[in-house]
This record gives structure tokens, sequence and C-alpha cells, in this order.
């Protein structure tokens, strides 16, 4: 994809910055990047997270792959480049959420490290979570609720993710959740109970 740079643009600073929003919500911007093969359960889990937050007064939003590429990325495919593409916007969306003093969950396979370690680069120190959805490709194989899977075995579907496409494992992620291993809730609040050790949101009783 051949991108045209901007040129004669200059940073326009507002008069509200970030800390008078968070102090607003009560929290701090934060981007949950969920990542993992297809059908590994990460919107299942975003959603969730997303949810159970806003019953706790919390303003959270989820970016999901699916939906962005119905609107935002509509005109990207699954090439590399494309797929780096994908990410690159949505990192540069997920850091103008947190510094609206949003908590973002990304529900994006993101299968290359250097896409993902890319959007880290972007965000403020510490505004960052990767989180890997570790669910076994046998697993995800079966669940397979769209049919991709099968699609991509019989060759209908190229460039998928652990068919013909890689994934790679993120090496040092802030959590790692094994979706065969616990519910949708008990994922959810292991992500709300990172949320509260990191300072981004204050415990809030049951």
């Amino acid at each position: 994809m051949t991108q045209v740079r901007a040129t004669n643009i200059v940073w326009h600073e507002g008069h509200v910055g970030r800390d008078q929003r968070e102090a607003l919500l009560n929290q701090k911007g934060a981007l949950i990047w969920l990542t993992g093969l297809p059908s590994s359960g990460k919107s299942t889990v975003a959603f969730t997270v997303e949810h159970a937050l806003v019953e706790r007064g919390r303003l959270a939003y989820v970016l999901d792959g699916d939906n962005i590429r119905h609107g935002l990325n509509k005109n990207l495919g699954f090439s590399a480049e494309d797929r780096a593409e994908n990410i690159r916007r949505i990192g540069e969306v997920g850091k103008l959420f947190a510094d609206a003093g949003f908590i973002t969950m990304s529900s994006f396979i993101s299968p290359y490290r250097e896409d993902r370690d890319e959007v880290r680069a972007l965000m403020d120190e510490g505004d960052f979570f990767e989180v890997f959805i570790d669910t076994p490709l046998a697993i995800c194989e079966k669940r397979d609720p769209k049919g991709l899977y099968k699609k991509a075995r019989s060759g209908e579907i190229s460039n998928f993710t652990g068919i013909s496409d890689p994934y790679e494992i993120p090496e040092n992620p802030e959590l790692i959740i094994k979706t065969a291993e616990c519910t949708p809730q008990e994922a959810a609040l292991q992500i709300i109970e990172l949320l509260e050790v990191r300072d981004k949101i204050s415990a809030v009783p049951e």
C-alpha cells in the first residue's frame, strides 16, 4: 500500500489535559491488546471485560477486528502489508482513546510480533497491555463459529492465520489467558485485576 504523507501540518494543543479527563472519569486511559489465533476467544473476552467495567461505572470500549473492517479498515485485505497497516491504524486509534481516558480493549489476531511491538512503542509508557489469548489450534478449529478454518483447510481462504499464515506468540505479554481453562467471566476478572494492580482503575467492591 502506497502511503501519501501529509505536509504543512502542526500539532494543535487543546485547553484540556489528559489528567483532567482522567480525573473526570476517575480512571486512567489504557489499551488492552488481546491477541491470539482466530476463534481463540479474543472478542468474547474483550466484550465481557467491557460489560464488567461499565457495570462498575467505568468507561470502556472494544475495538474489534471484524467490526473495524466494516468501516475504518474496510479497504484492507489480509496480506502481510495490509495486516501491518490494519494494526498501525488501530494503534493510532488506541493511543487517542487512551489520551481521552478510555479503557480500551483491542481484539485483533495481530499475528506478527513486529506489528504489536510497534503499537507498544507508539503508546505512552504504561498504557499498553499485551494479553495473549492462549488457546490451542485444535480447540480454535473445533469452535470455528464462522466456518473459516474449514474453508482455509479446503483452500477457499488464503492467508489464514494458523493454517496458511504464521502466528508469532508474544514473548513477554503482560498477561496470558488460557480460555480452555476458564470462563469468559473469569478471563475478564484477570484483566480487571491487572488494571487495578497497574493503577488504571481503583478496586471497586462487588
